[in-house]
């Protein structure tokens, strides 16, 4: 996993999902600001769906403090616009079929499901500076309270 304080590779292209609309951008330029990535597995699963609905509700409240919220995963773009329907998601959703964020941040980790061992993107979060700099992370996630902890950690940032 990437430290606090390193900056990581923002030249790779990735599709997003925002306002309903589909593109392809850049992934510096998703950091017009600074920026909260909350990496998950999978839409309409039920760790995931937890996850994301404690940022929806919370997602005014990043937004006032001047952070873009993105939440990852490994879905497609079309996935991304009945899910975020679905769940009344108004920030952005991307598409990461090929972990490039995970490669960049150096988090993609062993994982085991029904016996078979494969790698993926752990279920993190990362706040990154506008230049790509790693202001915080949060290693292992609570799908619960998943926007309070994103809360805390921005309050210590300063």
């Amino acid at each position: 996993m990437i430290e606090i304080g390193k900056k990581i590779d923002t030249t790779f292209q990735i599709e997003v999902v925002q306002g309903g609309e589909q593109k392809e951008v850049t992934f510096s330029e998703l950091l017009d600001r600074p920026a909260i990535i909350s990496v998950y597995m999978r839409n309409n699963t039920s760790g995931c769906d937890k996850q994301n609905r404690s940022l929806a509700e919370h997602a005014s409240w990043f937004d006032e403090k001047g952070y873009n919220l993105i939440a990852l995963s490994k879905d497609t773009c079309g996935s991304h616009k009945n899910y975020a329907e679905k769940l009344d998601i108004n920030y952005i959703l991307a598409s990461d079929p090929d972990f490039k964020f995970a490669k960049a941040t150096n988090s993609i980790v062993e994982k085991k499901m029904y016996g078979k061992t494969f790698d993926a993107p752990s279920r993190s979060a990362f706040v990154i500076d506008k230049d790509g700099t790693v202001l915080g992370i949060i290693e292992k996630i609570n799908t619960k309270n998943h926007a309070g902890e994103l809360k805390e950690l921005i309050e210590e940032i300063g």
